[in-house]
């Protein structure tokens, strides 16, 4: 399999070294990607490096994802407006340990293959090096003017805030990172995101400079929504790979609500499917969009991929159940924790547990939940068949809303017209 070729249909390649293509077709070939820190999880941005380790490894070659407990302790200045926190040793460590959990799901790291993934953290290598060896060793082979040639360097120290000395070292240290694994573990080649450019760049000139050796390396592009915002958010943050951040369900939303003009770039990049699949799907989707054949199907492949076809089953279950009919006794076999993913990103209102004990006629529930805005629009509401509660229209204003509707012993699921839902949460 020619890895390039496949990633580069899929629109996964921006930057590469001469040779790179040549060297993988060569033979077996280790390569890493590095992960940061920052976080106990990686969040649906870090899919893409993740991908290229996983095509990586099906190509049969060999992954190593690189987790950056030195790096992450002075921070990657790439292309970033402010120097960012720096984070403590227990805290890296935590981080490391998350993401290494995360990553063992996605990768084959059974050692008895030639090919198995590994970890490896950089902190395990940097502990032991003291600064006068490294600036002795490693900073008289690049020169001052080959660093501040790089356009993520030149940006900060023409920008207001500056560059510190911390931040300036940054892609001395990744550069080692990849002399080290060159040396050690025989990796040849770099992966990453385009900002990562620099850095990897100058990994290869160390390792031709102080390893007489020939080093590798390919950027892919960093993603972006075709409107320009940027990829990865949701309206509550990040969309997290863990479950315990971003529900499954949350998790199969955020794909399903691609855009046309995205689902097409993102299913070759976020699925495995193969090219005649995907030509064939994008043709299908185009004949009538309304259906959203490739938000669905990308949204199965990725939740599949992360979480499971369990979840995905589940989150399939939980999209359909907000709009179709249901009936209350179906919303009654949820648990709390399946109805709250389901009402994930769903207004929430706050009503008194004494107030429903004694009960509330509709219309002043509605005006007073501010569901309507006023008692008026409340029993205009009901009265045209506007209104239902845990899946059953209200037939008339004589309804009372008490502690009896309470799903889970907590919530009331409401419905205003055909898509506004509202979860009312008694305390």
């Amino acid at each position: 399999m020619n890895l390039i070729e496949e990633l580069r249909w899929r629109g996964m390649v921006q930057d590469i070294m001469p040779g790179t293509e040549e060297q993988l077709l060569k033979e077996m070939t280790t390569a890493y990607v590095g992960f940061d820190p920052t976080a106990d999880s990686l969040h649906v941005g870090s899919l893409v490096p993740i991908l290229l380790l996983v095509h990586l490894q099906k190509a049969g070659h060999k992954p190593l994802a690189l987790v950056g407990g030195a790096t992450g302790m002075v921070g990657d200045p790439s292309f970033k407006a402010e120097e960012r926190k720096m984070l403590d040793l227990d805290t890296l460590q935590h981080n490391q340990a998350g993401i290494k959990a995360q990553l063992e799901k996605f990768l084959d790291f059974d050692p008895s293959k030639p090919n198995s993934a590994e970890m490896v953290n950089n902190f395990d290598w940097f502990k032991d090096i003291s600064f006068l060896d490294f600036i002795r060793d490693t900073g008289k082979h690049i020169t001052v003017n080959y660093m501040m040639a790089k356009d993520s360097v030149k940006r900060r120290i023409e920008g207001d805030s500056g560059m510190s000395f911390t931040e300036f070292t940054y892609q001395l240290i990744q550069g080692y990172d990849f002399y080290h694994l060159y040396t050690a573990k025989n990796c040849k080649l770099q992966m990453g995101g385009s900002d990562q450019w620099g850095n990897i760049v100058t990994g290869t000139e160390l390792v031709r400079r102080k390893a007489k050796g020939e080093a590798f390396a390919f950027t892919c592009p960093l993603m972006k929504k075709s409107d320009g915002t940027k990829f990865g958010k949701s309206e509550n943050g990040n969309v997290w790979l863990d479950p315990k951040l971003t529900s499954p369900y949350a998790f199969y939303q955020f794909w399903l609500k691609a855009t046309d003009d995205d689902a097409p770039n993102y299913i070759k990049i976020f699925t495995f499917l193969d090219k005649a699949e995907i030509d064939e799907l994008i043709a299908t989707h185009d004949l009538d969009r309304g259906k959203q054949l490739l938000q669905k199907r990308l949204a199965k492949e990725l939740t599949v991929f992360v979480h499971g076809e369990k979840e995905y089953e589940f989150a399939l279950e939980a999209s359909e159940m907000l709009f179709r009919k249901d009936t209350v006794e179906v919303l009654q076999t949820l648990t709390e924790k399946q109805l709250l993913d389901i009402m994930d990103g769903v207004p929430q209102v706050e009503v008194s547990l004494a107030d429903l004990s004694a009960g509330k006629d509709i219309a002043t529930f509605l005006a007073e939940t501010a569901i309507a805005k006023s008692k008026t629009e409340a029993r205009t509401l009901v009265q045209g068949g506007g209104i239902s509660i845990n899946k059953e229209k209200v037939g008339g204003l004589e309804k009372m809303v008490d502690t009896s509707l309470l799903l889970s012993g907590k919530y009331i699921l409401v419905q205003k017209g055909k898509k506004n839902q509202y979860l009312i949460i008694a305390k």
